[in-house]
Order: C-alpha cells, then sequence, then structure tokens
C-alpha cells in the first residue's frame, strides 16, 4: 500500500497539492478535513450540543459518508459539498475535531479508504503523525499567516481577509493544542514552505523526494 501524507494547517495548500500530486502519481486523493467538517455540518443539522462529546461521536459513527473523487460530499444522502465549507461549520470543526470519539472513527474510516484503494494521497492535520506514520511520504506545508488567510478568503465569499487571518489563529490555536492528535510536524517529515511556491514547484519537490 502506498500512502503519501500531507499535513498543515489552513490555507498552506494541503488540498491543491496533494490533487496535484495523486493526478501526476495516478493515485486516489482524500480530503480529510472535509470528514470532520462533515461530522460538523451532521451535528449541527440535528441540533446536537458541540460540547457533548458522546453524542457527537455516535453520529461520527452512524452517519453515512460519501467522499466523489470529484470533490462531491454527501452526508446522510445529501449533497453537503458546499454546506460544509459555510463559516457556521468552520467555526465548529476545531471543537468537532478535538473530540476522541470523532477522531478514532475518523481515522478508522480514512484507513479503510486507503485500504480499499492501495493507497492514496491523504491530506490532513494528523496523516503522518497519527493514521499513517508509515506512509511512503510525509509531508508538512505551511506558509506565511498573511498568505494563508489571502488564500483561504480568495476560496470563501463575503469575508475579508481579516476576519479570515482571526480565524485561522484561533483555529491554529485549537489545532496545535488540543490533547487528542494536535497538529504538528511528524517524524521524519518533509516541510515545505509554501509562501512563494507555486503548486508545480512544491509537486516536483515532492516527486523528487519520492524518487
Amino acid at each position: 500500500m502506498r500512502v503519501i501524507a500531507i499535513d498543515g494547517p489552513a490555507g498552506a495548500g494541503k488540498s491543491t497539492v496533494a490533487r496535484a500530486l495523486a493526478a501526476r502519481l495516478d493515485l486516489e486523493y482524500l480530503d480529510t478535513g472535509a470528514m470532520y467538517r462533515s461530522v460538523a455540518f451532521a451535528a449541527l443539522r440535528r441540533g446536537v450540543d458541540l460540547d457533548d462529546a458522546e453524542p457527537v461521536a455516535e453520529i461520527a459513527r452512524s452517519m453515512e459518508l460519501r467522499m466523489d473523487p470529484d470533490g462531491t460530499v454527501v452526508v446522510d444522502g445529501a449533497d453537503a459539498t458546499v454546506e460544509i465549507r459555510a463559516s457556521e461549520v468552520s467555526r465548529a470543526v476545531s471543537l468537532v475535531a478535538a473530540n476522541p470519539g470523532v477522531r478514532d472513527e475518523m481515522r478508522r474510516r480514512q484507513r479503510e479508504w486507503a485500504e480499499h484503494r492501495g493507497g492514496g494521497v491523504l491530506e490532513g492535520r494528523d496523516i503522518g503523525t497519527v493514521v499513517f506514520p508509515d506512509a511512503a511520504l510525509k509531508v508538512y506545508l505551511d506558509a506565511d499567516p498573511d498568505i494563508r488567510a489571502t488564500r483561504r478568503a480568495a476560496e470563501l465569499e463575503g469575508v475579508t481577509t481579516a476576519s479570515v487571518a482571526a480565524d485561522l489563529a484561533r483555529r491554529d490555536q485549537l489545532d496545535s493544542n488540543r490533547h487528542h492528535a494536535p497538529l504538528r510536524e511528524a517524524d521524519g517529515a518533509l516541510r515545505v514552505d509554501t509562501t512563494h511556491l507555486g503548486v508545480d514547484d512544491i509537486v516536483d519537490i515532492l516527486m523528487e523526494q519520492l524518487r
């Protein structure tokens, strides 16, 4: 099984790089952050208190989740591709992702996804540290906070770069300091600062490492 693990904070370029690398390697790609967003979406939709750990974990275990290659995300039969990127979900996802029961279930699903495909390119925040510590290549992408905020703001509608920057700083704090599987650079990971690099440049660096 050939797994490429790409971790890093929001706005570092993980999704774009992971998709491009997967295409170059003819592997499938999984956005694990969208999985946690899907749990948050389902919990909000059902009116569950996100601070109530066990009911949220039970949603993670029982929900139907389909992640299509084209990026479509289906939660309990409903197309949630757009909704999981909404501001309400973005504010909730770090709390949901800190839930140990949710992380255990998502980790199980991520490993199952890769096993069924003989590997793949997975991006998130704990892929190289927890989910696949023995991945063929572990990568940690990062970038200047202002650049990260600018990139993320360009993906969203009706938000300012300043508000996105504040939200990213809050998420960085929560993700890096949570007790269960915090965001950090995996042992042996290749660290790439994407601030001044294009996608093709980054993919070339990763391909060279794989060679």
